[in-house]
């Protein structure tokens, strides 16, 4: 005679806790995508009466966004803007790390020096920056004057120096955050190796490229991705600085997607530009972490 079997019940514990954490990610991210995917095929914009009612256009919107000029400019500055920032930011923050990861007196006061601008609202990072940009007396206009250049720029107001000086106010404020990071991993790597080396009469530059980058690559990758992130999300300081111009010369992505959801109330422009926006940094993502992994494989 066969015992009878008896079934286990599943707990329910964890399934509690997970559930407030995916109420709001199905609130908040999944759903609001999901609506932006749906808008991007309707035309419909609320401050046109005729508008006003959603239409059906298909592939319209996108059709209409890749043969603009205007929008492959402000792609075009989204890149720069993105290639500018990310790898300077990286650099100094990992250079940073190097430098205050010692220990001697008042370090402190130098890594709170150069985290400081993280702690700043990017608001009033970029309207401190607004007295550096100045072209009657900003700071860099008299380091030009006493390098010699006498006419004055106007940083903001000029197309080939407005989106320069949005970059510079982003990596200024970022590489000090970023050093946190390299400095957190810095101090966790194993000092045992770093004594193997010595011994073996390894240099500093050796130890650095050998050593300290490779077990430091899980770091990068996290800082990469979402230093990545940032430069694309980031539009407070543009506001500040130069709203989008002179002529959309410093209008990223995101400052478009506010514009014209706000400004010129085109919700299906606006939601076409959302799921750009969300497929490129999902694919940025995951492609960076599938990449990480074959590499530590």
């Amino acid at each position: 005679m066969s015992l009878p079997v008896r079934r286990t019940s599943r707990p329910v514990l964890p399934y509690l806790l997970l559930f407030p954490t995916a109420l709001f990610v199905a609130l908040f991210t999944v759903w609001p995508v999901l609506l932006s995917v749906y808008q991007s095929f309707f035309r419909q914009r609320m401050n046109i009466a005729r508008f006003r009612e959603p239409v059906f256009i298909g592939l319209g919107n996108y059709i209409d966004l890749f043969s603009d000029p205007y929008f492959r400019q402000i792609i075009l500055n989204t890149l720069r803007y993105v290639l500018g920032t990310v790898p300077v930011s990286i650099i100094l923050g990992f250079l940073f790390a190097l430098l205050v990861n010692r220990k001697v007196r008042g370090i402190g006061f130098l890594r709170l020096a150069f985290f400081h601008p993280m702690v700043l609202p990017m608001v009033s990072a970029a309207t401190i920056w607004m007295f550096f940009f100045t072209p009657g007396y900003g700071l860099f206009n008299a380091a030009l004057r006493a390098l010699g250049y006498t006419g004055p720029e106007n940083w903001t107001g000029n197309p080939s120096l407005a989106l320069l000086a949005v970059m510079i106010v982003a990596i200024w404020k970022n590489s000090g955050f970023y050093m946190i990071f390299y400095l957190a991993g810095m101090q966790n790597l194993p000092s045992d190796v770093y004594e193997a080396a010595a011994l073996d009469g390894a240099s500093g530059w050796q130890t650095l490229w050998k050593i300290t980058l490779p077990l430091l690559r899980r770091t990068t990758v996290f800082i990469t991705t979402i230093a990545v992130i940032d430069a694309f999300r980031t539009v407070d300081h543009i506001f500040v600085l130069t709203s989008g111009g002179p002529s959309r010369a410093s209008t990223v992505l995101l400052f478009e997607l506010w514009s014209q959801r706000f400004e010129y109330q085109d919700i299906g422009i606006s939601a076409t530009i959302t799921v750009l926006f969300v497929v490129v940094l999902l694919a940025f993502t995951v492609t960076n972490f599938i990449v990480s992994e074959r590499k530590e494989a």
